[in-house]
């Protein structure tokens, strides 16, 4: 028997007067409430939306937790669905995911690759952790994940999707793309 792929996910707080929650952090919720069973699950969740601070704990998550995958997710309230980003940003310089997310993606109908983290917290994070698992953890793969405001329309698509998606990323030895980060 394989032995269980560790993974940690990772939310935000609420950030905006209006928000009531984060759709992150809801749909984290969620996915600790189940008791998934394919995978060790690490959460992280709520997160303070100020990059430093989130990247630190995030990294030192990975740090004891040693997880073969990091999912990061953030809130877009602006999107209509979710989204995996491929790259993250810092001024002149940028990583990409190990990840082959056309193949992530190919199956799943509610979710889309995205090559705009955001210019935000979200995109901060991203790079931060991407970096840190490229020099200290090589054989982690990252990720981030967009997740639209969740409405009763929307909840089952975005629940369906996270699941294959998670259990895609956790099933198979290896899903590198073939270019580094």
């Amino acid at each position: 028997m394989v032995p269980h792929k560790t993974v940690l996910l990772t939310s935000f707080r609420p950030w905006l007067v209006h928000h009531v929650s984060n759709a992150s952090d809801d749909l984290l919720a969620r996915l600790e409430a189940a008791n998934l069973d394919f995978a060790d699950f690490v959460f992280l969740r709520q997160l303070p939306v100020e990059t430093a601070i989130a990247s630190e704990k995030t990294i030192q998550a990975i740090a004891q937790y040693q997880p073969d995958l990091v999912v990061c997710c953030g809130m877009a309230e602006t999107r209509d669905r979710l989204t995996v980003e491929s790259q993250a940003f810092d001024n002149n310089r940028s990583y990409q995911t190990s990840l082959d997310l056309a193949k992530l993606t190919a199956s799943l109908r509610f979710t889309e690759v995205s090559n705009d983290a955001g210019k935000f917290v979200c995109e901060g994070l991203y790079f931060r952790v991407l970096q840190y698992l490229k020099t200290w953890r090589p054989q982690a793969a990252g990720l981030f994940l967009h997740v639209p405001l969740i409405t009763p329309e929307n909840e089952i698509f975005i629940w369906q999707d996270t699941i294959a998606m998670l259990r895609w990323l956790t099933q198979i030895e290896s899903h590198k793309s073939g270019y580094d980060h």
